[in-house]
């Protein structure tokens, strides 16, 4: 009795630890026996509609593009859309999912919900302690889901946040069918330390290096650069290249002469664009100071290029190499190196490399190119403007087979 009841009184304190920031009606132990759902559930895409449409409508959210763009995530013609791709064969989701989002990307937690819901489970996400606007935001909606709206998935969610304790996070992994990590190498290590069921898996997602290459001649040709330059911008200083899909590299190819001038015309179209936009923290400029220290120091040849107000920092590197991925720096700050063509990736790409973001180039030729090549790495290959564009394929995960089971009967 002594024993049962201590394991009592320990799971009582790690539930008293926990702060929710939606809830429905059920505790956790309640939500874990609640019945797994078929993929792309009705009620779900129900759900997930209206969820959308709450969305578009309120004020607060429109201040934030990338809320918007989760709420066309969501719309049901997207949903129907992603429906068709996964009509064969009968999957139910595999249970009770705990899924821990990133610190540095605040629009992440919704997108993992979204897709652990689509693939038929309870989801439980622990959210970062930061102060996020856009997590206040689609909680707020999502309570407004609860109290409006008679649908039984309001109960298959759980927002909560809670500090670094093991016991915690001991007890909540103790329950899950399947935890989902989103973190870096070192988060997931810690989080591993707290043991899942025999037949529970973990799905997670490391650190990730993500470039983009620019076909030169095809920028001296644009006229008119606001376009480009705000896709941009979208992909990088809108989250402070963040995500683990911003670049943080940049390939340029063709000839010294285009490159030289395509270059010029590039970056000052990026810093038009971006100067009253993005407020420069003292602190990136530091950083910025000291990553191309560290790049000098340790690469031959490395030449920094500023431009005015310190808003973008280009390193260049003349033999680019495996090692560059080492080198992170937020807030403007980005590799550059150059060729006549897309062979020297061999020489840089290693499994760490994420997503590839691209301008100039023809998607048969980068398909044949990947296919010949078959790097250990990149995951994703998108025109510049799409990195942060969320897919239910990531990391090279398929996450609604990941996040489900399949039934046969003969």
């Amino acid at each position: 009795m002594l024993r049962s009841g201590g394991a009592v009184i320990h799971m009582q304190t790690s539930i008293d630890k926990i702060h929710f920031l939606y809830r429905g009606k059920y505790g956790f132990e309640e939500m874990k026996e609640l019945p797994a759902l078929p993929i792309f559930d009705e009620d779900v895409c129900c759900f997930l509609s209206e969820y959308s449409k709450l969305i578009l409508k309120d004020k607060e959210a429109k201040l934030y593009p990338d809320i918007i763009t989760f709420a066309f995530f969501c719309r049901k013609s997207n949903l129907e859309k992603l429906k068709k791709e996964y009509r064969q064969g009968a999957r139910f989701g595999k249970g009770f999912t705990f899924h821990i989002a990133p610190s540095n990307v605040p629009i992440n937690f919704a997108y993992t919900l979204a897709a652990g819901l689509l693939a038929g489970n309870t989801c439980v996400i622990r959210v970062s302690s930061k102060n996020f606007q856009q997590t206040e935001i689609l909680c707020r909606i999502l309570q407004q889901m609860y109290e409006r709206f008679e649908n039984p998935v309001k109960n298959y969610i759980g927002i909560i946040t809670f500090e670094r304790k093991k016991e915690v996070m001991d007890y909540m992994s103790g329950l899950c069918d399947v935890r989902v990590i989103w973190g870096g190498d070192e988060t997931i290590s810690r989080i591993r330390e707290s043991k899942l069921q025999a037949r529970s898996t973990d799905i997670t997602f490391g650190d990730r290096y993500s470039i983009c290459m620019i076909r030169a001649e095809e920028i001296l040709k644009i006229r008119e650069m606001e376009k480009l330059a705000q896709e941009f911008y979208n992909d990088t200083f809108l989250n402070d290249q963040n995500a683990c899909s911003s670049p943080k590299s940049i390939l340029w190819v063709g000839n010294d002469s285009d490159i030289e001038k395509a270059q010029s015309k590039f970056w000052d179209a990026i810093h038009e664009y971006t100067e009253n936009k993005y407020h420069l923290e003292p602190m990136t400029v530091i950083d910025k100071y000291l990553t191309g220290l560290c790049c000098a120091i340790d690469m031959e040849g490395v030449r920094i290029k500023k431009h005015k107000n310190n808003l973008i920092w280009r390193i260049e590197i003349p033999e680019p190499n495996k090692k560059m991925q080492d080198y992170i720096c937020m807030g403007g700050c980005f590799l550059e190196y150059k060729s006549e063509n897309l062979d020297i990736l061999e020489k840089v790409v290693t499994k760490k490399y994420q997503t590839v973001s691209y301008y100039g180039f023809e998607k048969e030729e980068l398909q044949e190119w990947i296919r010949e090549k078959r790097f250990s790495g990149i995951d994703r290959i998108v025109p510049i403007g799409k990195t942060l564009e969320f897919s239910l394929i990531w990391d090279g995960y398929d996450l609604i087979r990941e996040l489900s089971r399949m039934y046969v009967i003969i």
